[in-house]
Order: structure tokens, then sequence, then C-alpha cells
């Protein structure tokens, strides 16, 4: 008798043992559990820890609560201004409702990947290439709007969502390459424009005052010839402002034209002829 009871306590254990080795379910920190009862959903939704749950006849479905970072294949489409592109994406989502979210979608994650590649090739046929590669914020937000709609019904939240790149032809690559090359030359170009007419009004303005103090052309001048000196060089090209061969020139000119006068007073004089005068006494006397 003694031995029966003992047998039976044994195996009364050993069942115990099994149905809460069969009953006992762990669920993470970052899990949710949603606990279906023969195959109706449980309201309540089971917390990270230990939880016991009834063998064959409830099944636990744990849901990743963490945040996805699923990357959206490239997509090619055609921009508003007839531009062909292919832009890649990156969605960051987490499940904010376990329950909504193995209920109303078979595949939570393969949705959210099918509408993000919809939204990203509706976003590229509504924007312009200057959009898309200069307002990505802008079209950042659309997206995830575009794909937050639909997501809400199915228990997730889009975090974020940011277009990675924008790949383009080679030849629109070689088109904007001589844009770009063409509009920093027109900059040069006016740059250059501008610090001509700034050094063109300094120049006007140093030269006038060189005008009022021709002293000042001359230091000017010696400035130029130290600085040409100090580079050491075989050759020294010297030169001469304009002025100071018109000060020359004058130079020659005044005992040229003192010599001419003297010449012109002397042809104009008459010549002296001499003149005999006759006195009382019958003496005769030359004058000159």
């Amino acid at each position: 008798m003694v031995e029966e009871l003992v047998a039976a306590g044994v195996t009364l254990v050993s069942a115990g043992v099994v149905y809460v080795a069969a009953a006992a379910r762990v669920v993470k920190q970052y899990e949710r559990g949603v606990v279906f009862r023969l195959g109706k959903l449980r309201p309540q939704v089971r917390g990270p820890g230990f939880t016991m749950i009834v063998p064959a006849v409830d099944k636990l479905r744990k849901v990743n609560m963490q945040i996805v970072t699923m990357p959206v294949p490239a997509q090619e489409g055609i921009t508003r201004d007839n531009v062909t592109v292919r832009v890649d994406a990156v969605v960051y989502f987490k499940v904010t409702s376990p329950a909504e979210a193995v209920v109303r979608v078979e595949d939570y994650r393969f949705a959210v990947s099918q509408m993000a590649q919809t939204s990203l090739r509706s976003i590229i046929g509504k924007s312009e290439l200057d959009d898309l590669l200069s307002n990505r914020e802008k079209l950042n937000q659309g997206l995830e709007l575009m794909i937050d709609s639909p997501a809400v019904e199915w228990g997730v939240t889009i975090d974020r969502v940011d277009i990675k790149d924008v790949s383009l032809p080679e030849t629109m690559k070689r088109s904007m390459a001589r844009q770009a090359e063409a509009d920093r030359e027109r900059r040069a170009r006016v740059i250059n424009a501008d610090a001509e007419l700034q050094a063109s009004k300094k120049l006007a303005e140093a030269a006038h005052q060189m005008a009022d103090a021709p002293a000042a052309l001359q230091l000017r001048l010696l400035q130029t010839v130290m600085a040409v000196a100090a580079e050491k060089n075989s050759t020294l090209v010297l030169p001469i402002p304009v002025e100071l061969l018109r000060f020359l020139e004058k130079g020659t000119q005044a005992p040229a034209e003192a010599a001419g006068a003297q010449r012109v007073v002397q042809e104009e004089l008459p010549p002296l002829e001499p003149r005999l005068d006759s006195d009382p006494g019958g003496s005769i006397s030359r004058q000159e």
C-alpha cells in the first residue's frame, strides 16, 4: 500500500513537472506576449518575465517591441521634370500595439516594407530632381506620413524615414557637372570684374594724388626698382615715366629756343656801315 502511494506521488510529481515545463514561458524585457486560447485572442498582453499558459490550449506569440531598421530597396522612377533616378531609403519603425500587429496583418514587417517601396515611388513621381538632391528633409517628412497612415491601423508606428542615396544617369551627371562648372566660371568672372573696377578706382585716386605731387611718382619708381632688385635678377627693367621724358624734352628745347631767338635778333638788326664826318678844320674822322 505504501509503495503504491509512493508510486502515485512520484507519478503526480512527474506529471506536475512536465505540466510546468510545458506551460512555463519567459518573455524578455523588449518583448510582449500575445496569448491565443483555442484560437481566440486573450485581452491581457503578457509582460516581460516568467508567465504560465495552459498547455495544448493556449498559444503564446512573442512580439518584438524594439525599433526595427528596415532598408528599402532602390526604386527607379521618373521625376516630375522627366529625369530617371534610382532612390533608396531606410525606415525606422516599432510596434506599439502587439495584439493589433498580430491580428490585423499577417506579417507587419513585410507590409511595412511594401508600403515603403510604394510610397517611395510615389514621392519620386511627385518631386523634381532639385528637391531630391537638396530638399530631402521635406521629402522625408512626406514619405513618413505616407507610410505611417496605414501602419497605425496595424499597431505599428513609423519613427523615422530617411532617403539614403539618389543615383543619376551618367549623362545627367556630366550635364550637371558642366552646369556647375559654368556657374563657377561665371562667378569667377564677376569677381574679377569687380576687383578690376575697385582697382581702377584706387589707381585713379592714386593718379590724382601723384599729379598734385610729382615727387611721389619718383618715390614710387624708386620703390619699384628696390622691389625688383631684391629678387636678385640678372636683368633689371627700369620703366621711365612719360612725365620725365616730357621734362627732359622741355629742358632740351629751352636752350635751342634761346639760341634761335638770338639768331633771329641778329638777322633783324641792319648791318653797320662806316660813316665819314668832316670837321671844320678840314680833317676827316671815321665813325662807326
